[in-house]
C-alpha cells in the first residue's frame, strides 16, 4: 500500500519566512510573526527533490 507523506513545515531558503501546514484550515500558516521573512521574496522553499513524498 502507497500512503502519501506531506510535509508538514517549510522554510524559505531566500528570506528565512517559515509556515506549518494547518490541517484544519488545509492551507499553509506563518509560524511565527517574526519568521515573516521578506513580503517581496519569491519564496524558494527547502522541500526539493530530495523530499519524497511517498512512503511504502
Amino acid at each position: 500500500m502507497v500512503e502519501l507523506d506531506p510535509p508538514n513545515e517549510r522554510e524559505c531558503q531566500q528570506c528565512g519566512r517559515r509556515d506549518v501546514w494547518d490541517p484544519d484550515a488545509t492551507t499553509w500558516r506563518i509560524d511565527d510573526e517574526a519568521r515573516a521573512g521578506n513580503p517581496h521574496c519569491i519564496h524558494e522553499w527547502d522541500i526539493n527533490g530530495a523530499y519524497r513524498p511517498i512512503r511504502e
